[in-house]
């Protein structure tokens, strides 16, 4: 067993099997959900001999943030589900472990509670509500609570039918809604559902609001990834909704190569998807990703140990890049490229 595997292991033991199937289930027939890891693996390792690999480094540049790891915390729901100190905890520990948060729309944390437990970056993710000023006030109350950068999710027009969900969760209304109860007024709560008519027009809205560079999460195309640029995008985070949105949609490990073909490195390109190890990091850097994002595992991480595990998974997965970027002939990540990497079939 992985270590990734014992993790997970743990997280399931500690946690309820409602909360545990909220944050496994995939869409439909789970098709997507069994193929992500795996996906990654359809690559193989190119390495070179006879470099200097004495010294490596792993940090980056990324939207003006000094970072020392390639491996970021992807926004995820509901972190009070896992562990009673929620959203404070995984800021706390990306913070530490060198990393980056993005926190979710759906947090059970207030956007200014997060902002005084981060001593680091932190970005926020958007779900353009129905209601449009619904949206609009907290992604100004986040910016304002120290949200660098804003991450529109694109591919959930409305939440799709989930194989393992359903059953309700154990999160009051008030912690569910923590950030959106305030705007929702006396409507009712369909102005909070996710609007099905948004289009790339929303990435200009987003960015004046704001004042912040605008990434847009979900795009598994090369054209669709220069129509969010065309519109104003700051980057591109190729995703498939960790497999919980369109069921056998392309996993992002075969997606990734035609989205950075496409971006030509105008913007940078993050890849989120069944990564679980440094050895689909390094893939995904070869493939050209400038980082990529982790749900899951962090998840995992902050289910065992709050702060702590969600530093560990972070820096955990970073060491490995290092440690394997050396056994590869790499010093920085900038050296990474395509002829790293090679189809295994």
């Amino acid at each position: 067993m992985t270590s990734s595997e014992q993790l997970r292991a743990r997280a399931e033991s500690v946690l309820s099997s409602d909360v545990w199937n909220y944050i496994e289930t995939g869409s439909g027939e789970e098709i997507s959900l069994g193929e992500a890891e795996q996906a990654w693996q359809h690559w193989r390792l190119r390495p070179r001999v006879l470099q200097d690999v004495r010294s490596v480094s792993t940090t980056l540049d990324l939207l003006g943030h000094q970072l020392t790891t390639p491996v970021l915390a992807a926004p995820t729901a509901f972190h009070q589900l896992y562990h009673p100190d929620g959203e404070r905890a995984s800021v706390a520990g990306a913070t530490d472990a060198g990393s980056l948060f993005c926190l979710s729309t759906r947090s059970t944390t207030s956007f200014e509670d997060v902002g005084a437990a981060a001593s680091g970056p932190w970005w926020m993710q958007v779900y353009v509500t129905a209601a449009r000023d619904i949206a609009a006030a907290m992604v100004e109350r986040a910016v304002q609570a120290g949200a660098s950068a804003l991450v529109l999710t694109g591919d959930t027009p409305y939440l799709s039918r989930r194989a393992r969900a359903g059953r309700a969760l154990p999160l009051s209304d008030e912690t569910a809604m923590v950030n959106s109860a305030r705007h929702l007024g006396d409507r009712d709560l369909s102005h909070l559902e996710d609007d099905a008519g948004i289009t790339v027009e929303v990435i200009e809205w987003l960015a004046d609001l704001s004042g912040v560079p605008v990434l847009v999460k979900g795009v598994l195309r090369g054209d669709d990834a220069l129509a969010c640029l065309d519109a104003g995008a700051a980057g591109i985070v190729v995703s498939n909704h960790g497999a919980r949105q369109l069921d056998r949609a392309v996993p992002t490990a075969l997606a990734l190569p035609d989205v950075v073909s496409a971006v030509a490195g105008a913007a940078p390109v993050l890849v989120d998807g069944g990564i679980r190890s440094g050895y689909d990091v390094l893939t995904a850097l070869a493939l050209g990703a400038d980082a990529v994002m982790v749900g899951r595992p962090a998840i995992y991480g902050l289910a065992t140990g709050g702060a702590d595990g969600v530093r560990d998974v972070l820096a955990g997965l970073t060491d490995e890049v290092a440690h394997l970027m050396g056994l590869a002939g790499v010093r920085s990540l900038d050296e990474l490229d395509a002829s790293y990497v090679t189809p295994a079939w």
